[in-house]
């Protein structure tokens, strides 16, 4: 295995942090650009992913050991969003814990046993 080899998708991991890390530290926010009216922690979530896939994007389309794999890896990262309405539904949250809804022993910590 020579060094170059063992190098095989550095372009994509370089780009794909370093967009991210613009994104975060220019206060650009895909979050703005969505302009849904749901909850914002929902688009916070939807804002974190659709941020990374445009990032997996972008640095699968720049590197050329990765490029045959852009597919997948926006697909792949797309594919789960389908749970969030989901999750949404079944997923109790409190400030301090979260529990599945239908856990008829489930209690949720409000906070209130803290000392």
């Amino acid at each position: 295995m020579d060094f170059f080899t063992s190098l095989e998708g550095f372009i994509f991991g370089f780009t794909h942090v370093a967009i991210l890390l613009i994104g975060y530290y220019s206060g650009w926010s895909i979050n703005r650009l969505l302009k849904i009216t749901t909850n914002g922690y929902v688009v916070g979530i939807v804002g974190a992913v659709l941020a990374h896939v445009i990032s997996d994007l972008i640095a699968a389309l720049l590197d050329p050991t990765m490029r045959s794999r852009t597919l997948g890896l926006v697909l792949g990262g797309l594919i789960p969003l389908l749970a969030v309405p989901i999750l949404e539904k079944y997923v109790i949250k409190s400030n301090t814990d979260t529990v599945l809804d239908g856990h008829s022993n489930a209690k949720i910590d409000n906070g209130e046993n803290d000392r």
